[in-house]
């Protein structure tokens, strides 16, 4: 009867064994399935930094080109602004001799 008793207990075992070994199975592929699901996610987020990178990029050239072309533009109207203001001396100073003649001749 012991030993009839032992069987049982041993095959008990043996089917919580076997119980076990199709849980841990069905667990190792749900985490298998979880762990591709997230790589693929991984992958896509890679993706989008990749293409945001990119994009950072090429606005970087854009607008290091369109400050190029301001200082450029700057340095125009302050030769244009430059020259008024030569040409305004230049006037100011001819109406000051005419003033003077004015009065000489006056």
């Amino acid at each position: 009867m012991a030993k009839d008793l032992t069987i049982e207990v041993l095959k008990q075992i043996r089917d919580e064994v076997v119980g076990l070994r199709g849980e841990v199975r069905e667990t190792r592929t749900a985490l298998s399935e979880r762990i591709d699901q997230t790589n693929e996610k991984i992958d896509r987020t890679n993706e989008k930094v990749d293409a945001l990178a990119r994009r950072q990029t090429e606005t970087e050239i854009r607008l290091a080109t369109e400050l190029v072309a301001v200082s450029q533009a700057v340095t125009s109207v302050r030769e244009a602004i430059r020259e008024k203001l030569d040409d305004r001396q230049r006037v100011d100073d001819h109406e000051r001799r005419l003033s003077v003649l004015e009065r000489k001749t006056g």
